[in-house]
């Protein structure tokens, strides 16, 4: 009975408690406690094994229906793989991973729940307790790098703490360059939108420690399309800077995009404030695009200029370049107020061989106002106010392969001397000719003897020949003083073999010239005493032969000075050839008319038309060459080499020189010399020409029949002599011989495009608003070693020395005579110095001198010019990211030259 007592006394008190809990809950007061959101970014666990997110939100997305898998899931880890029943999860630790249909996830831990087809992935600890083994997280094409991700296959959402990736963006033309996108925070919400929280963008390649970056607090992303942003700030150095955005949108497409072009801002002390080289790129199609840019000066002068690149593979490429600038100096009311108009256009086209072989067309034009380069507000132009000549070319070419093969084109030149204004044109020139026949030889097969190696060819040259001024160019006016001529040539000829040893060639050419005006002349006796010249319209020609042989061999002589020496022999090449030609006189094409003295003058009404008139005297000219070759055969410093080594002492050492047998007077021809070689393992390179006169001259400056010899002087009379040397070298050059050689020329090189040289001994052309990835060593220059004691300065040198003499009036005159170098020096990897100049003896003055410094600062790069003295004096300085995508950050400044017209 006690026992039972106790009994009943628990059960009374278990209903007790259950009445007193219930009245309770009845009475609960809700606590004022404000809910705080939780700080924490990456959350880190306890258990490095388990150190991934729980679950956060007790909410089902799927909304009570029952998850379910697509596919089969592979997974593996280094470590172990457990499958939890009572959890429903997969646990996999240490360099796990996981595949499920186009997704790829590898982490140090990931945890699987196969019941919400949900899974969490993050790092782990190692032995010093640093995080290791990031997720890398691969979806499609995007991946993403972050500290820790849940992920739902169903959904495809995801919440990504502590995110990295890089986006592949840029002009496909130019390369392209990549974007890293960071952010504390990220919401996926389907396959092409992100969500960011505190992000930032930048392309340095430094991914832990980046040089600069934009800081973005809310930004939607769209993978390979564009980032739009909120408030956005750019930081360098972990430093914020004044430049910020309230809101920003970033481009990260692939391929040519249409977008604005920001100008560079600045002031010039003749113009006023500028915006310059603002525009817009617009991209046609796949093969063409359109870029458009302009200057704009508060005074009222402006710029513009268009440019437009074309390609198709196989079959094309070219460029179209437009430039025009209103200058205006001063102001209106003013006596330095002026107004100019300046323009350039420069066309490139050129065929791929292999798309039509016998058909072609090319263009190369560039013309313009002659003092384009010299005015221009542009500093790209620097080099080309050098360039004293334009000139342009437009053909087409066909052939018709049937035998006997002909070939014809139709050509468009131009030619402007920018000293002179001065401007040649053809409209159009015709050339045409057939291939060489051989009429009494088979087609295949050797040529033997005197017979079958006789052949002609038939050649057409008809031309329309403009001679006008820059003013009236491009005008009717141009047209008044046209010339049109027409050539027809047939060459007969034929070579034969005589004592083995000599080549003998005889022949004859018969021409027929066409003109479709003439001109008549006579002298007026009862007005001014003066010739009349009268143009006769209408078709007119003449005809004109000659003859000519020659005979002509190779000799050889060998000097040997032993294989234990350090020269083992030189050879001699010489080439003597001697020939003859025959040309009547075709006095039946002259007429004549009674000059002031009564006198019988003579004068062909073909004179002064486009191919001129033909020749009144018989000529009966013998004329003899030489070339001359020298070569050395010297001991290879290689020991292991089994063949001395082959050096050339001079490549060519002409002498020409004739006697015309017709002549009452001045029999001889001045002896002509000209040679040239290449030394110091072809980095120097020698040219060399003089013209020696056997006749003497008078008071007045006119050769007479009288030797020089005979006159008191020495055997010839040197009349000019001109003289060119050039010599490159490089750090290079004393170094380790590599096969590697780079091809430093640019594609599209505006200087040598413009008519200029394709080195920088006039200068270098900077254009940095074109600034292209890659360029200058881009490529790799966040890795460069920058040892404290360097070694190796990169270094290159240029020079070029010219002159010419001119005494044919005992002038004894020095025509030009200068001195032009350039070269570059790479302090350390990431510094960079350049000059150019030249010395003019003759006006005893420098020539266009430059300075350049160049410093990469990783993203960054920084540029220096200067001109410290001369007419284009000025400097100019650059800083601006040298990426693609965000190369409108950057800063600009400059000075601007006082220029003579």
């Amino acid at each position: 009975m006690q026992s039972n007592k106790h009994h009943v006394l628990f059960l009374l008190l278990l209903l007790f408690g259950a009445f007193t809990t219930t009245a309770q809950e009845d009475q609960i007061i809700p606590l004022p406690i404000a809910a705080h959101k939780d700080t924490i970014v990456a959350p880190l666990f306890p258990d490095p094994k388990l150190a991934v997110l729980g679950d956060s939100t007790k909410i089902d997305s799927i909304g009570g229906k029952q998850a379910f898998l697509l596919d089969k899931i592979k997974y593996k880890a280094k470590d172990y793989v457990k499958m939890s029943q009572k959890d429903q999860k997969i646990y996999l630790y240490n360099e796990a991973e996981l595949y499920y249909q186009d997704t790829e996830l590898k982490a140090g831990i990931i945890i699987m729940d196969y019941t919400k087809n949900e899974v969490s992935a993050g790092r782990i600890k190692d032995s010093l307790g640093n995080y290791t083994q990031l997720p890398y997280f691969k979806q499609g094409t995007n991946i993403v790098i972050p500290d820790s991700i849940r992920f739902n296959f169903n959904t495809q959402k995801a919440i990504i703490w502590n995110s990295r990736t890089e986006q592949q963006a840029g002009l496909g033309q130019l390369g392209s360059d990549a974007m890293k996108v960071y952010a504390e925070i990220t919401k996926k919400e389907n396959d092409s939108v992100y969500f960011l929280s505190q992000g930032k963008l930048t392309t340095s390649k430094d991914t832990v420690n980046p040089d600069y970056y934009i800081k973005i607090n809310k930004a939607k992303f769209v993978p390979k399309k564009k980032v739009i942003a909120g408030f956005s700030n750019l930081y360098i150095a972990d430093v914020p800077t004044p430049i910020a955005l309230p809101f920003a949108y970033f481009p990260l497409t692939v391929g040519r995009t249409a977008g604005l072009m920001m100008p560079t801002f600045g002031s010039d002390p003749n113009r006023g404030y500028f915006l310059q080289n603002g525009g817009y790129y617009l991209p046609i199609n796949d093969y063409v695009d359109l870029t458009l840019t302009g200057d704009l000066y508060t005074n009222g002068s402006y710029g513009l200029r268009t440019q437009s690149i074309y390609t198709k593979r196989y079959k094309y490429r070219g460029n179209i370049n437009f430039r025009y600038e209103n200058l205006i100096t001063s102001q209106k009311g003013f006596s330095d107020y002026s107004r100019t108009t300046i323009y350039n256009i420069q066309v490139s086209h050129s065929q791929d061989p292999k798309n039509n072989p016998n058909s072609r067309f090319q263009a190369s034009v560039n013309l313009g106002s002659s003092s384009y380069y010299r005015n221009s507000l542009l500093q790209q132009n620097l080099p080309n106010t050098q360039v004293n000549n334009l000139s342009s070319s437009i053909s087409y070419s066909k052939t018709f392969p049937a035998y006997p093969s002909v070939n014809t084109s139709l050509t468009a030149t131009h030619n402007q001397n920018t000293n002179t204004g001065t401007v040649d044109v053809t409209l159009p020139t015709l050339q045409t000719s057939m291939e060489r026949i051989y009429p009494f030889a088979p087609r295949e097969g050797i040529k033997k003897g005197i017979i079958q190696n006789v052949n002609f060819q038939y050649n057409l040259n008809a031309r329309n020949s403009i001679r006008t001024t820059e003013e009236d160019f491009l005008t009717s006016r141009m047209f008044k003083e046209s010339k049109f001529g027409a050539r027809h040539s047939i060459p007969l000829s034929t070579n034969f073999k005589v004592a083995k040893h000599f080549s003998v060639s005889v022949g004859g050419s018969y021409e027929d010239v066409w003109a479709i005006e003439t001109y008549k002349r006579d002298y007026d006796l009862d007005t001014k005493r003066e010739v009349i010249t009268d143009t006769i319209s209408g078709f007119d020609r003449y005809n004109k032969y000659n003859f000519s042989s020659s005979i002509g061999t190779t000799m050889y002589g060998t000097f040997n000075f032993g294989e234990d020496k350090k020269i083992q022999a030189i050879r001699h090449v010489m080439r003597p050839s001697l020939s003859y030609g025959y040309t009547p006189s075709f006095d039946q094409f002259y007429d004549s008319y009674i000059g002031a003295n009564n006198e019988e003058e003579l004068y062909s009404r073909f004179e002064g038309t486009l191919n001129g008139a033909p020749g009144l005297n018989k000529s009966s000219s013998m004329s003899f060459s030489l070339g001359n070759q020298l070569e050395a055969k010297v001991r290879s410093k290689d020991s292991t080499a089994t063949e001395a080594k082959k050096i050339s002492l001079l490549s060519n050492l002409n002498l020409s020189a004739g006697y015309n047998f017709e002549a009452d007077s001045l029999k001889l021809s001045p002896l002509n010399i000209n040679g040239g070689t290449n030394i110091l393992n072809n980095k120097m390179s020698i040219n060399f020409g003089a013209s020696l006169d056997p006749y003497a001259i008078d008071n007045n400056g006119t050769r007479i029949n009288t030797f020089n010899i005979d006159n008191g002087g020495s055997l010839f009379r040197l009349t000019s002599a001109r003289g060119n040397v050039s010599y490159s070298i490089s750090s290079e050059t004393f170094g380790k011989k590599t096969d590697d050689k780079k091809d430093s020329k640019d594609e599209y090189d505006y200087v040598a495009s413009s008519g200029g040289r394709d080195d920088d001994l006039f200068g270098k052309a900077e254009d940095f608003n074109q600034n292209r990835p890659g360029e200058d060593g881009d490529k790799g220059s966040e890795d460069v070693e920058n040892p404290f004691y360097g070694t190796k300065l990169p270094w290159d040198l240029r020079m070029s020395y010219a002159v010419n003499y001119s005494n044919s009036n005992r002038q004894n005159a020095v025509g030009s005579h200068a001195l032009m170098f350039s070269g570059n020096i790479q302090l350390s990897p990431r510094w960079k110095v350049g000059g150019s100049s030249g010395y003019d003896f003759k006006n005893k003055g420098f020539t266009l001198t430059q300075l350049r410094f160049e410093r990469d600062l990783k993203s960054f790069r920084m540029n220096f010019n200067w001109t410290p003295f001369g007419t284009y004096k000025r400097w100019y300085f650059f800083i601006g990211i040298k990426s693609s995508i965000l190369q409108d950050l950057k800063w600009e400044n400059r000075s601007q030259p006082s220029r003579r017209r």
